[in-house]
């Protein structure tokens, strides 16, 4: 069978450019590569977490296999995929040989903290309680630990390189599907007391005031991800589909309703602030493509995730090492488990960051 990447000549061709162009903007210095911006400074959800609910009693972990069965050496680091995040690669497109380490580990200390600091946390959200529901990091707790790093930076780096790294680095921000997935649409205390739309304004509203305190904090450039299509993830279809096996398109107006008042609120925020640099990712674009048609880029299945039967398996209940059906090879899934996206997946999602990102970085 020919290979997904070798079905998708215009994907190949933009990735190509891609490189070009982070090459002609990278530069070199000394014969080595220099990394577009001086670190990576992440918060959010699963879908940035790099490990820091190992360090958690959560239920909500993915640092077991067959979790990150594909990442080097094999090695299961708490990303909820099989291999790299879409975040991972768009590092690695910025000049990056390494990554910016989950903040709660060993790894988050001397040096390594130069390249920044990964604070997210699966199960998080904008609204605080549901982090709180599931165990893990609050989004004004990571906010915390992000000036309890300033300060360990400054130790490292001294204060004036510390500056520089700060007000340099770039900032993403990735949550709300958590707050929906996992809270509204299951929780009778906020779906029978408002509305969708009143319970995005108040998500929004949280996520203007924390690009704000980061603002205050010397953050100048700040990408923040869409809501995915909420009602194309396997699990979402499970729960919420009443035996369809398409997109629940309710939960997809959701995310659309969502990303409008977000994109509304990064222009505002744009206006507040002159000299910084925001851009919304725009995720629901390339995933909702790959959900519904999923061949047009060489991808085989968007309806079940590979780990078990795909249809609700995420984190330790039922995608473990015992999960019976895993599929051997996750490069044609689009979903690794029920609410994640595969490597392969978001490859093609962080091709579309990077380009929707440039500005933040040049």
């Amino acid at each position: 069978m020919a290979s997904r990447d070798s079905r998708s000549p215009a994907l190949m061709q933009v990735r190509c450019l891609l490189v070009l162009a982070v090459f002609l903007l990278v530069g070199t210095h000394g014969g080595n590569a220099q990394a577009l911006v001086p670190a990576v400074i992440t918060f959010g959800d699963s879908s940035v977490d790099v490990g820091n609910n190992d360090y958690l009693h959560t239920i909500i972990k993915a640092n077991f296999p067959p979790y990150g069965r594909d990442f080097k050496n094999h090695v299961a680091t708490g990303r909820f995929c099989n291999g790299k995040l879409a975040t991972d690669i768009t590092a690695e497109t910025l000049g990056f040989t390494s990554y910016a380490p989950a903040y709660l580990s060993p790894q988050a200390s001397g040096k390594n903290l130069l390249i920044g600091a990964n604070f997210a946390s699966a199960g998080s959200g904008y609204y605080d309680h549901t982090a709180i529901m599931y165990h893990a990091i609050p989004l004004s707790q990571q906010l915390q630990y992000f000036k309890e790093y300033q300060s360990k930076l400054a130790a490292v780096a001294g204060s004036s390189q510390a500056h520089s790294i700060i007000t340099g680095a770039l900032y993403i921000i990735s949550a709300g599907a958590s707050d929906f997935i996992q809270n509204y649409y299951i929780n009778p205390f906020l779906f029978k007391t408002q509305t969708a739309d009143q319970f995005s304004d108040r998500l929004v509203g949280i996520f203007s005031n924390t690009v704000s305190q980061l603002y205050g904090m010397g953050a100048r450039r700040i990408g923040v991800t869409s809501l995915p299509p909420l009602g194309c993830l396997p699990a979402a279809i499970t729960l919420f589909g009443h035996g369809s096996t398409g997109c629940v398109s309710r939960l997809n107006s959701d995310s659309q309703n969502f990303n409008r008042k977000m994109n509304a609120t990064v222009d505002s925020l744009s206006r507040r602030y002159p000299d910084l640099k925001i851009a919304v990712f725009d995720i629901y674009t390339p995933l909702y493509d790959l959900a519904t048609s999923p061949g047009s880029q060489g991808f085989t299945e968007a309806r079940r995730g590979c780990c078990g039967t795909g249809t609700v398996e995420t984190t330790v209940l039922l995608c473990n090492p015992k999960s019976i059906g895993t599929c051997p090879n996750a490069t044609t899934y689009v979903f690794w488990d029920a609410v994640h996206p595969s490597e392969a997946a978001n490859q093609v999602i962080a091709d579309s960051l990077i380009t929707q990102g440039l500005i933040l970085v040049t």
